[in-house]
């Protein structure tokens, strides 16, 4: 699985870095096929609080699903991302097994 992280308007941080791929590698658990996630970090103009977008695109054979969240963090944001694409991707592995 390949991961792709981009940091719109800001320098993302190795320890941020590093929290998205160990969060993100565990959605592998979930569904086995992801050939490729895409991670948009995002801060968004002017600054106040839920400042911080983050989206998560997930790739794979016959599968293209969209998450994205706004919180005051990144961490937090990344949490409730990934949390929504696994939910997300239960349900597309239900379906397909329903075929």
């Amino acid at each position: 699985m390949e991961i792709k992280i981009q940091s719109i308007h800001f320098d993302a941080t190795e320890k941020l870095q590093a929290l998205i791929e160990k969060k993100v590698a565990k959605l592998e658990k979930t569904y086995e096929d992801i050939q490729k996630v895409e991670v948009q970090l995002k801060v968004v103009r002017p600054a106040t609080a839920l400042n911080k977008e983050t989206s998560l695109t997930v790739i794979g054979p016959g599968l293209s699903l969209y998450a994205e969240k706004t919180c005051d963090t990144f961490e937090e944001c990344i949490d409730q991302t990934v949390d929504s694409m696994k939910v997300q991707l239960a349900k597309f592995k239900e379906k397909t097994r329903n075929r």
